[in-house]
C-alpha cells in the first residue's frame, strides 16, 4: 500500500510556543519536535521568498528518517508572474535548495490566488514546464540566473519523481478541460476545505491525493470536531485505497480517475492561529494507527533525543 502523510503547513507559530511546543523547547528546536509529532510537513516560507540550499540541508538533517515534506512554490510564479515568462523563476525556485530535500522531498505545491482565472493554453504552458523527477528539476536549476543570491543546488542526488499539486481559488477552474489537464501532466487537484470562501472540488487526477484543511467553520483559525475528523479519515481511507467516497464533488463527473489499487495520500491542516492544527493532525494520525512511531506529543517534553 502506498503510504498516508498528515501533517501541518508550516511549523514556527508564536501562539504554538507553550501549547503544542513545551515551553521551554528553543525555537531552534521546533522543527525537531514537529517532525517527531507528525510523520509530514509542508513547508511555508519557500512561497513567500526563496530559501537557500544549508536551509533545507538543516531541514532534512533535523527530521527523522521517512519523514516527508512537501514545499509551497514561490507566489513571485503564481501571484507576481500570473505564469507569464517564468522559465527563469522556475530554474531559481529548484536551484535554491529544493533538491537537497533528497528522499524526504514530497510534492510541490502550486496556490493560486483568489482572483486567477482559468486560462487553458496558459495553464498547458505552465504544466508543461514543470520538471517530473529530480533529473528534470536538476537541469533546470542549471538554467538559474542572478536574482538566485548564494550558491545554487543543482544535484540531483538520485532519481526520484518530483510531484506536483494545483490549489485553485477561482470558479473559472470548474471547467472539464482543467481537470483533463492535470491529469494529463499527473498533476492533483488540491482537495482544499476553505470554509465555504473558495471552490471545493474532489476530482482525482493523479496517482497521489492533496488535502489542505483550512478550518471547517472559520478560515485558518476553526478546529475540527471528532465527527468531521471521522468524516475526513473515511475520505482518505477511500482515495488511499483507490476508490472516490460515495458522495464526491466533482467538475468532470465523467472524467474517471485511472484505476489504481492504492493511492499516496498528502494532507495537512492549515488551522493555525488558534493552535488547532497540530492536534488535529494527531487525531487523524491516530485514526490510521500512524501515530505508533512517533517519538513526541504535543504539548508534553519533548523526547529524549530531540534536544541536545
Amino acid at each position: 500500500m502506498a503510504a498516508i502523510h498528515i501533517g501541518i503547513s508550516g511549523w514556527r507559530y508564536t501562539p504554538w510556543r507553550g501549547d503544542f511546543y513545551p515551553k521551554r523547547l528553543p525555537q531552534k528546536r521546533e522543527l525537531q519536535f514537529a517532525s517527531r509529532a507528525v510523520n509530514s510537513i509542508e513547508i511555508n516560507g519557500s512561497f513567500y521568498a526563496l530559501q537557500r540550499p544549508d536551509r533545507y540541508a538543516r531541514w532534512y538533517a533535523e527530521t527523522p528518517p521517512h519523514f516527508i515534506f512537501s514545499v509551497k512554490a514561490p507566489r513571485f510564479i503564481t501571484h507576481i508572474k500570473r505564469l507569464r515568462d517564468i522559465h527563469k523563476p522556475l530554474a531559481n525556485f529548484f536551484a535554491s535548495g529544493v533538491l537537497e530535500l533528497k528522499e524526504k522531498l514530497g510534492p510541490i505545491l502550486w496556490q493560486f490566488p483568489p482572483n486567477f482565472k482559468f486560462d487553458a493554453e496558459l495553464f498547458e504552458t505552465f504544466l508543461d514546464q514543470l520538471p517530473h523527477n529530480t533529473e528534470q528539476a536538476a537541469a533546470l536549476a542549471h538554467q538559474h540566473d542572478s536574482h538566485l543570491s548564494g550558491p545554487a543546488s543543482m544535484k540531483a542526488h538520485a532519481k526520484k519523481p518530483v510531484r506536483h499539486a494545483v490549489e485553485i481559488r477561482h470558479e473559472s477552474f470548474i471547467d472539464p478541460v482543467f481537470v483533463r489537464l492535470l491529469k494529463r501532466y499527473n498533476a492533483a487537484l488540491v482537495i482544499a476545505d476553505t470554509a465555504g470562501k473558495w471552490p471545493y472540488r474532489e476530482d482525482i487526477t493523479s496517482d497521489f491525493v492533496y488535502l489542505r484543511l483550512h478550518g471547517a467553520e472559520e478560515l485558518y483559525a476553526s478546529g475540527y470536531t471528532p465527527q468531521a475528523l471521522k468524516r475526513w479519515g473515511d475520505r482518505i481511507e477511500a482515495w488511499h485505497h483507490g476508490r472516490q467516497p460515495a458522495d464526491p464533488h466533482l467538475i468532470a463527473p465523467r472524467q474517471k480517475p485511472r484505476a489504481r489499487k492504492s493511492r499516496e495520500v498528502f494532507c495537512y491542516f492549515d488551522n493555525d492561529i488558534k493552535v488547532r492544527a497540530p492536534f488535529d493532525a494527531r487525531r487523524l494520525l491516530e485514526r490510521f494507527d500512524l501515530d505508533q512511531h512517533l517519538l513526541t506529543t504535543p504539548g508534553e517534553p519533548a523526547a529524549e533525543g530531540v534536544l541536545p
